[in-house]
């Protein structure tokens, strides 16, 4: 990381309580709703099925629009004829040509062999190794988050005689995190050391994050040293705040701040930071000028 980028705590914990309040009351640019919160129809939340559904899709949720992630998966699951794709034994019984296009069929898969592939992986796993649901998986883990995180990282399988990842893309440091945000604010589990978990970066997160200061300075380069930066940034500017009669950790913010960058900070100038939803941001006091260009090729930051 470039010493020429430097991370403002303060400015982060009065962003922190600022941004959490507003998510949980009036919303961030007006709207409160995430992509995953709505459930298929005839699901129970927090039912294997909706842990399944939530699982499997997030499993893909890297590159694509989320509103249109969600939506696809929904209508999925929604039809008898491919509903089967939420159900580990079932996916380990279809050819793999056949999960490859009725992944397609709404949309669900735009990277057609990667996501068949991922998909088709982490049901198998979850049935060949956990019965089929992924809370006997957290069970092993002792619920503990860290331990989970872990685990998505190391745990292997045997294929043609190599090892392989069982959670392809689930292991990520995005995907995550982010997966165990959901069970715990979706489906409602109860999972222990979250505040160990890293807020899931993406580029929303990111892009957020550099609009209105947390990290700020000169930097040109890849995502993975800023989003790190990004990381170390939030973590520290949680620390000793309360939210909701608790401890703030991370991951509180996540779905402030992708609200934040989702229906706000993508419309900035890419070079002045002038933005048209300033005069009514609920973080317009800390909205800093300068260039803040977050995209798949890289980073370029002149704050």
């Amino acid at each position: 990381m470039s010493s020429m980028v430097r991370t403002d705590i303060d400015r982060g914990r009065a962003l922190a309580g600022l941004l959490h309040e507003a998510f949980r009351t009036t919303g961030i640019h007006g709207r409160k709703d995430m992509p995953e919160d709505d459930l298929p129809a005839g699901v129970v939340r927090g039912s294997l099925e909706h842990i399944l559904f939530l699982t499997l899709t997030v499993s893909i949720d890297y590159q694509r629009d989320a509103n249109a992630l969600w939506s696809n998966a929904r209508r999925s699951f929604e039809d008898a004829g491919t509903r089967y794709l939420f159900d580990p034994g079932r996916l380990n019984d279809a050819p793999w040509r056949q999960v490859g296009a009725d992944l397609q069929k709404y949309g669900l898969s735009k990277k057609v062999a990667k996501d068949c592939t991922i998909w088709r992986t982490v049901g198998i796993t979850f049935h060949k190794k956990w019965n089929g649901d992924p809370r006997q998986f957290l069970a092993d883990c002792g619920w503990e988050a860290p331990t989970v995180l872990g685990r998505l990282r190391s745990d292997t399988h045997l294929n043609f005689e190599k090892a392989a990842p069982d959670y392809p893309y689930l292991r990520g440091p995005k995907i995550g995190p982010l997966w165990l945000r959901m069970l715990r604010d979706n489906a409602g589990l109860k999972i222990g050391g979250l505040d160990a978990v890293p807020i899931p970066v993406d580029v929303h997160i990111a892009r957020a994050t550099l609009a209105i200061g947390v990290v700020c300075g000169q930097y040109e380069g890849p995502m993975e040293e800023i989003y790190a930066e990004i990381r170390k940034a939030w973590h520290g500017s949680v620390a000793g705040l309360q939210a909701d009669g608790r401890e703030m950790i991370a991951l509180d913010l996540d779905e402030a701040l992708w609200h934040l960058s989702k229906y706000g900070c993508t419309d900035r100038d890419l070079g002045t930071g002038d933005c048209p939803h300033f005069p009514t941001c609920e973080a317009k006091a800390f909205c800093i000028r300068g260039k803040v260009a977050v995209q798949s090729k890289g980073v370029v930051l002149a704050t």
